[in-house]
């Protein structure tokens, strides 16, 4: 029998469980197959054999079912708080299903089944016209346990944001390899969904590898996207002046958002970092539309705007760029496949553990993940300091060893990612004995695979929902 239900309030709202009915098992011969619990297939595509994590299908409830018994609440859920109930999630049958109703200090009343379809689980349904807020909520079947986020509309969650909050205190979605949503080998692919989809579901951060096209020409802006020395899509090169051009199309539409664009030189050519860094000056920044400068800004410098973090080297003429402290967020050195390493800027701090010899190890991945969240955590800022100064703490989910089949990044992914959730919605920022750790809470930035995968965005919304903690403009 699974524990009573326990609820984490992860949002600046006080909310209020007062409902909650149980619901027999639904024939599953009688309704149309949805997405749910994770499950493993193997999908054959153009392609070849590639691991495909979908979502096991549950029915739904008929807006004209009745619960078998329901039972009337007032249970307070203060914000950032864990409250334990005595409500079983089941009662009578493992598979019978849980709605929980919640209402809002402003009167608006919100709803959550249990277990939930992952398109269903991005937001609780309103039961009031007009809502001023909205919420995600994601259920935990194994430990009985529900996390409610604030959410924003995730095309634009930074609006709500004050100007003057450091970027480092962001918690910030990312994607490793962002554009390889392409037909590629399954070793090579790391995204599901498109970059423009990215954005427009709460990304805000891009992990870009290029090529130097040979032989150099400093009057071309060809810059080919690569993963390692492989191109990433079978049907030809892709280029970063169609990737640019989706970002700040996206930006001019989303004028309080900023992205944040790591750029690495890649491929099997013999270009050069000095040549990366003339081509991107010459063809792509400009001061209204990059952020260019060899430190970290605030959120309200930075709107609107691409922020450079280079992991490459500078031509001579960069160098002496801003004054003579060069040119772009510096992280051309980290240490290689690091549990935690900070850069020799002192702006970034990096986990990027990557050789996984074997799935035993993807534990250990999760591990060095889920400290290097709790590292971020406990920053704190003063939002009147003009000069605070909190690093970008980049946490990369990815990992892969290219030689065998079930360390591929969507292996990776399908073990790393909701494990991630796991984390944010039970322990993040939560002392051994549920005491609230101090700091602004912050994940730094996750740089994630495979996120949107069958519509599932559980990982992002729960990394974006953390920023409720954060002061508001």
């Amino acid at each position: 029998m699974p524990p009573d239900l326990k609820i984490r309030n992860l949002s600046d709202r006080p909310l209020k469980l007062v409902l909650v009915e149980h619901f027999d098992p639904v024939h599953e011969g009688g309704f149309q197959f949805r997405n749910v619990t994770t499950s493993f297939v193997h999908v054959t595509n153009s392609i070849g054999l590639t691991n495909a994590t979908t979502r096991r299908d549950v029915p739904q409830i008929s807006p004209d079912t009745q619960p078998f018994e329901n039972r009337e609440l007032s249970i307070d859920l203060p914000p950032f708080s864990v409250t334990q109930t005595d409500i079983k999630p089941v009662i009578r049958n493992d598979k019978e299903r849980l709605r929980l109703t919640f209402e809002a200090e402003s009167g608006g009343r919100y709803r959550m089944y249990t277990p939930v379809p992952t398109k269903e689980s991005h937001a609780l349904e309103t039961l009031s016209e007009n809502p001023d807020m909205h919420f995600t909520g994601i259920y935990l079947p194994q430990d009985s346990y529900v996390a409610l986020f604030e959410s924003s509309d995730l095309d634009r969650w930074m609006d709500k944001l004050n100007d003057n909050v450091p970027i480092g205190a962001l918690s910030i979605p990312g994607t490793h390899n962002s554009p390889t949503c392409h037909n590629a080998p399954p070793s090579v692919r790391c995204q599901a969904v498109s970059p423009l989809e990215q954005l427009q579901n709460g990304v805000r951060f891009f992990d870009i590898r290029v090529q130097v096209p040979e032989p150099f020409d400093g009057g071309s802006d060809k810059l080919v996207l690569v993963h390692s020395v492989f191109p990433i899509s079978l049907t030809g090169n892709r280029y970063f002046r169609d990737l640019y051009n989706e970002c700040r199309r996206f930006l001019d539409e989303h004028p309080s958002e900023t992205l944040i664009m790591s750029i690495k030189r890649e491929g099997s050519g013999k270009g050069t970092d000095e040549q990366l860094s003339r081509v991107l000056k010459d063809h792509y920044t400009n001061p209204d539309q990059w952020w260019t400068r060899p430190w970290l800004p605030r959120l309200g410098e930075a709107r609107g705007k691409i922020v450079l973090v280079r992991r490459f080297n500078l031509e001579e003429g960069l160098k002496h760029e801003w004054d003579d402290k060069g040119w772009g967020i510096d992280g051309a050195v980290w240490a290689d496949n690091t549990p935690n390493a900070t850069c020799p800027s002192g702006d970034l701090v990096v986990q990027d553990f990557y050789e996984v010899a074997e799935q035993a190890s993807i534990d250990t991945k999760v591990q060095y993940v889920r400290d290097h969240m709790e590292r971020s955590g406990t920053c704190d800022f003063n939002l009147d300091d003009p000069n605070a100064r909190i690093p970008l703490y980049i946490n990369f989910l990815s990992a892969s060893n290219f030689w065998k089949v079930n360390t591929w990044p969507e292996k990776i992914a399908a073990k790393v990612n909701p494990a991630t959730v796991a984390h944010l919605c039970t322990k993040h920022m939560l002392e051994d004995d549920g005491n609230l750790k101090p700091g602004d809470w912050c994940t730094g930035i996750l740089v994630c695979d495979w996120v949107g995968l069958d519509g599932d965005w559980d990982l992002v919304r729960s990394v974006v929902g953390i920023n409720a903690k954060l002061p508001k403009r």
